[in-house]
């Protein structure tokens, strides 16, 4: 699991959870009652699937994983390191001396931009299959990002619809004054799991997804100013020193220090 993932769930369970004993208050007590859990996880997902269409919902299992298991992070550096390098070749012995090696680019998305260029595709062509590709991609994100804020905005509210539901129960049996305490106490577990539910689930979640997908846009977009570089024939210093304007302030420091050193 990625350790920011895995170092928030655990925080938020100790807060919570360790917080409710310190009011002496059982962690356990939260798991009484089924159905204030049962009325706020499923209606909350049913109520985000009815805000979506069937086509949308196919990709959010793998959405999930991936907030929680993202695997390896893309390397930007690597990236300008590979597109530099091509750039260098291109520039001492032309576009097509890189036919040879485009092969050997293990991102799919650099490899086809390369390959375009290497064809003679038009700049602007190239710009425009290229961004294509990312702008399909930012919806995909955008989708699953959003269903997951979206079962995070509808948990709350299902929460006060089971307190209300467990309050109509109690108030149904007024007769055992001895239950309307528990009752009560049980109504309000469902509004406990709604905020809990949408504010340390599935609202993070959505964040997350936002997230990794804002890096992995930024690590197309560096991919088409190199590729759309590459073919103008630019000058590969030059080049180096648009791309690693792309990276965060610390990898561009460690990046340019690298450069001196060398």
């Amino acid at each position: 699991m990625e350790p920011a993932s895995l170092i928030g769930m655990i925080l938020i369970l100790v807060g919570v959870f360790v917080g409710s004993v310190l009011k002496g208050v059982s962690p356990a007590a939260f798991f009484e009652v089924p159905a204030a859990l049962l009325i706020v996880i499923v209606a909350s997902l049913g109520a985000a699937m009815l805000s979506n269409s069937m086509a949308d919902m196919k990709n959010v299992g793998k959405a999930l994983l991936k907030a929680f298991m993202p695997g390896q992070a893309d390397d930007p550096s690597a990236s300008i390191d590979t597109i530099v390098s091509f750039a260098e070749r291109a520039r001492r012995e032309g576009l097509l001396a890189l036919e040879d090696e485009v092969d050997t680019i293990e991102d799919p998305f650099m490899r086809r931009g390369l390959q375009f260029a290497i064809d003679g595709g038009d700049p602007e062509m190239v710009r425009d299959v290229m961004e294509t590709e990312v702008n399909a991609m930012r919806e995909r994100h955008k989708v699953n990002a959003q269903f997951m804020t979206t079962v995070g905005v509808f948990a709350p509210t299902f929460g006060i619809i089971g307190a209300v539901i467990g309050l109509i129960a109690t108030l149904g049996n007024l007769d055992d004054p001895a239950q309307l305490g528990y009752g009560i106490a049980a109504a309000f577990i469902a509004t406990f799991w709604g905020v809990f539910a949408a504010n340390g689930i599935f609202l993070p979640i959505g964040n997350k997804l936002k997230r990794l997908s804002a890096e992995e846009l930024s690590h197309k977009q560096l991919i088409i100013e190199g590729v759309l570089s590459i073919q103008a024939g630019s000058n590969p210093r030059m080049l180096d020193d648009i791309l690693t304007s792309y990276l965060p302030p610390k990898a561009r420091s460690a990046r340019m220090e690298e450069r001196k050193s060398a």
